[in-house]
């Protein structure tokens, strides 16, 4: 029942989205950080176990609540679980309220409104940078988000629930994608330092669990876009950045709406992708729309036949 899950998921949460402060979120943290505080006592070893206890454990306690309600109360409890843990996992509106603003302000023509927005979404220094880089930042970091908030997500979901493990990899993902982020902002600002070691564990994870995603979302963004450029781009540039699943998803965009973005800034003799202008926002948001569409279409396909087999 995959497809009824992430379908339900998706309409709640464009309904009514999770506020930033919410319960579930801020209970998340806070068990990470005692993880942390508890287990990072600077050896790779213990980089480890914080990290099993940060992400590991969470999936595992999902996984163990959804037998138990298949086992005693039935495949609708257990579908109930599965659309209430992805509600909290999976969906647009965790980040496309920024993309939404920078638009707007672009459109209205306050670049300068455009780069504070900017700036305060991505914490970054953007009072320099002209209209089209801009337009590429947004595009980029709009892109990446999705892939962290639905595709990357969908990807493992289905992935371990076709294997019987219910929404176990939608928890996984999003935790070591949040454990990454999250120890190296605490580290950077110094609120609460975390290990050298523990950083490296995190990192080193997260690379890892989304490698698969990320080339997930590459080859769904050149179906539904421009595949030759697109795969022409992606297999140009990943030899050149061994590791970096970001730069996969971003090249495969480039080549896929044929637009320069980061990832293809150093290949001009090798990619002839239009500057980003603000029309391209647009065009961006229909390759991700016709991407969940196909995803949907994917699963739905899985699921009837499994129910038919």
């Amino acid at each position: 029942m995959s497809f009824i899950s992430v379908l339900v998921a998706l309409l709640l949460e464009q309904a009514r989205p999770l506020s930033s402060g919410n319960s579930v979120h801020a209970s998340l943290r806070a068990w990470v950080r005692w993880s942390s505080r508890n287990f990072d006592a600077g050896k790779s070893f213990h980089g480890w176990l914080a990290w099993g206890f940060s992400v590991l454990a969470p999936s595992l306690l999902v996984m163990a609540i959804y037998w138990a309600l298949d086992a005693w109360l039935g495949w609708l409890a257990a579908v109930v679980w599965s659309v209430a843990v992805l509600y909290a996992t999976l969906g647009f509106r965790q980040f496309s309220f920024h993309f939404t603003q920078i638009r707007d302000a672009l459109a209205d023509g306050d670049e300068n409104l455009a780069r504070s927005l900017l700036a305060s979404w991505k914490q970054i220094d953007a009072s320099e940078l002209p209209r089209s880089e801009i337009v590429r930042h947004v595009i980029e970091h709009s892109v990446l988000s999705a892939h962290r908030h639905v595709f990357g997500v969908l990807s493992w979901y289905s992935l371990l629930a076709a294997f019987g493990f219910g929404p176990a990899g939608a928890v996984l993902y999003r935790l070591t994608e949040f454990v990454a982020r999250y120890w190296r902002h605490t580290s950077q600002t110094h609120h609460q330092p975390v290990s050298e070691a523990l950083r490296q564990t995190a990192n080193d994870a997260w690379i890892v669990v989304d490698w698969m995603p990320a080339r997930m979302t590459a080859l769904s963004f050149a179906v539904v876009g421009s595949f030759e450029e697109a795969i022409d781009c992606w297999r140009s540039h990943e030899p050149r950045f061994v590791g970096d699943n970001d730069s996969v998803v971003l090249a495969a965009t480039s080549g896929a709406v044929n637009i320069r973005l980061q990832a293809v800034d150093d290949q001009s003799d090798q990619f002839s992708g239009q500057v980003p202008e603000l029309a391209h926002l647009a065009v961006v948001v229909g390759l991700v729309w016709r991407t969940v569409v196909m995803w949907m279409v994917l699963l739905a396909l899985l699921t009837l036949a499994r129910l038919l087999g």
